[in-house]
């Protein structure tokens, strides 16, 4: 940048520049996104950045965002696509009279990006450890070795609690995958290098020892995704063998015509709304 330690503030974070590196400090506050708060603050590499737009925003702001190169950001990749733009790490939303002056750092920003494609391996540091959580059946806990799942007798399956409380040694997993507890069938699975193909694990979260299921108030994004992108991290480290956050298998289509059945007795009896209906049968649909 033209000089080292400027800093542009926007809502809910600020951006200080610097010659090899933009530092993000987020606010901490009752209206800042719990994500933003809970990451506090995250140095980002120039080489972990593709590009900068600048775009109009709601209600007379505007938006900077920088564009994180596939494979830098351990976050980026554990939430593959499901957050939501108010809890983007990557955004900064400006008052719209700071158009000008955001536009001058975009372009002073674009004019050092030299990177461009998947990275190769992680740039951006992962949450820090020890980290736990929640989740509607178990408490979670990761001390950058170990995974750790300890069931509740109160939300655990049947085949959970015959399974017992588990251990997964970061050298036995290939991969993670994180379900937002946002979407429906919200989950964070492991995936196990002796489990062969993910399409091989059980495909219903309840019934899988290595998984934990998400739920009103359980697994909340702001503690469960920085928990699944510590343990990818920890996971990616161990060498190229390991895999990023994977998608969901294919489900079986009478299992998927079962939950939409149980769906539908949700929506009859309110617990559902019209919206929340349509857009949960589609996304179980999207999975035939």
């Amino acid at each position: 940048m033209s000089r080292m330690g400027d800093v542009l503030a926007g809502f809910h974070a600020a951006w200080e520049f610097e010659s090899d590196s933009v530092l993000i400090r987020y606010e901490r506050g009752m209206r800042t996104p719990k994500l933003l708060s809970a990451l506090g603050e995250r140095r980002i590499p120039l080489t972990a950045l593709s590009g900068v737009t600048l775009t109009p925003g709601k209600r007379g702001t505007v938006v900077l965002r920088a564009e994180p190169r596939p494979g830098a950001d351990p976050l980026m990749e554990a939430a593959a696509g499901q957050l939501k733009d108010g809890c983007d790490p990557y955004r900064l939303v400006l008052p719209a009279e700071r158009e000008v002056l955001a536009e001058y750092y975009a372009e002073e920003l674009r004019a050092r990006l030299t990177a461009s494609g998947p990275a190769e391996r992680f740039l951006v540091p992962a949450p820090e450890t020890p980290l736990q959580f929640k989740a509607y059946d178990a408490k979670a806990s990761f001390d950058g070795r170990t995974v750790r799942f300890r069931w509740f007798w109160t939300g655990a399956s049947s085949a959970k609690w015959k399974a017992g409380d588990q251990s997964f040694p970061v050298a036995e997993l290939s991969g993670v995958e994180w379900r937002s507890p946002e979407l429906f069938e919200g989950h964070l699975r492991l995936l196990r290098r002796d489990g062969g193909d993910t399409a091989e694990q059980p495909a219903q979260a309840d019934q899988d020892p290595a998984t934990v299921v998400f739920g009103l108030g359980y697994g909340p994004v702001h503690e469960s995704l920085p928990f699944a992108a510590a343990v990818l991290a920890a996971v990616r480290s161990r060498g190229p063998a390991a895999a990023v956050a994977a998608a969901s298998p294919r489900r079986d289509p009478s299992e998927v015509a079962e939950r939409i059945r149980h769906l539908g007795e949700l929506h009859q009896a309110g617990l559902v709304t019209d919206e929340e209906f349509s857009v949960k049968k589609a996304e179980l649909l999207s999975e035939l």
